[in-house]
């Protein structure tokens, strides 16, 4: 067909063209909204016990456990990469959980040493995030005390303000309370604050859903064969959203710095709503089970490597400052 003949066909060109500016890269360049660097990028590490170790993890594909000596490698390339901040989260040995989680106040644990080791040798060039909740190392996988089936809140709080204020004193920057009881993040603050490390910041996973995207990171941790039941009595309800604006103003009001979104991609509308609602710098955190998917998908070539940039930018539009992903090290930006 001619293209007088289409001209006919298709009638009046219109003044308003959007194709235009898509036509170059240069030109996309230069009307994108958003964009991904390793600045927007925390890097979690997961920790083992023993030397020399570097232990595939079978549900994370391209994810590892590290022995502390082996920690030089993986921080270095993110420091190389300018990746601001990475996550420490352990598998603790089984002979070390009990009922009570007591290894998370052993001053001399896999998380305290590997604070330390890091401190030692990179400084302040990277930022150091901990976990702060007891499922690591408690026998039944829960992230707070379990008595007659039932998670104890306020006794768990005695026990999670501890381990945050250890943290704080091995070198800990940024605690990160990720355990959903009520109350916790003023507990913490003040205890921080008693105890002069009122310079070390709160990022709370104010918004933690009861989610099924998590099963390779208790993989990962070595928690998921020992949960008995589930965590639904103290996680979020992924039915609603509107309970996240109620949490997250609890956690402001009590001290916290910065919020989490937990998972990430299933609740963009979520850090949307969160972001718009408070302001307040928002993270995401691009679970083990979403990063499996897509990991999955590109290992049998059923999507490309473009789209773990493109899930990242997801969070990005959705209003995210930074997020916690597993492709941080792996990503080329």
């Amino acid at each position: 067909m001619s293209h007088n003949k289409i001209h006919m066909i298709t009638g009046k060109y219109p003044n308003l063209r959007l194709r235009r500016s898509r036509k170059y890269a240069w030109s996309r360049k230069l009307i994108q909204e958003n964009t991904l660097n390793y600045s927007d990028l925390i890097l979690p590490i997961f920790l083992i016990e023993g030397k020399n170790k570097k232990e595939s993890i079978k549900s994370m594909p391209n994810v590892f456990r590290y022995s502390i000596d082996k920690l030089n490698s993986v921080v270095g390339k993110a420091v190389r990469k300018g990746i601001p901040m990475i996550a420490l989260f352990p598998h603790i040995n089984q002979k070390f959980k009990d009922q009570n989680g007591s290894e998370a106040l052993n001053e001399n644990n896999l998380v305290c040493r590997g604070i330390k080791y890091i401190k030692k040798r990179f400084k302040n060039k990277i930022g150091i995030m901990c976990d702060v909740a007891l499922d690591p190392y408690t026998s039944h996988g829960h992230d707070g005390l379990l008595v007659n089936k039932k998670i104890l809140n306020d006794e768990t709080i005695e026990i999670l303000t501890k381990q945050a204020v250890l943290q704080a004193k091995m070198g800990c920057d940024v605690i990160a309370p990720s355990d959903m009881m009520d109350g916790r993040i003023g507990k913490i603050r003040s205890a921080l604050d008693k105890n002069n490390f009122d310079d070390v910041q709160i990022l709370s996973y104010a918004v933690k859903y009861s989610s099924s995207f998590y099963g390779p990171f208790r993989d990962a941790v070595g928690s998921k064969k020992l949960l008995k039941g589930d965590k639904k009595t103290y996680q979020m309800d992924y039915r609603n959203s509107d309970e996240s604006l109620r949490e997250v103003s609890l956690d402001i009001k009590e001290g916290a710095d910065m919020i989490m979104v937990k998972p990430g991609m299933p609740y963009l509308d979520v850090i949307k709503k969160v972001k718009d609602k408070f302001k307040i710098p928002v993270f995401a955190y691009q679970v083990s089970g979403e990063y499996s998917l897509i990991m999955n998908g590109i290992n049998q070539k059923l999507i490309d490597k473009t789209s773990i940039k493109e899930s990242l930018i997801s969070f990005k539009r959705a209003g995210a400052s930074s997020i916690i992903t597993y492709f941080a090290d792996q990503i080329d930006l």
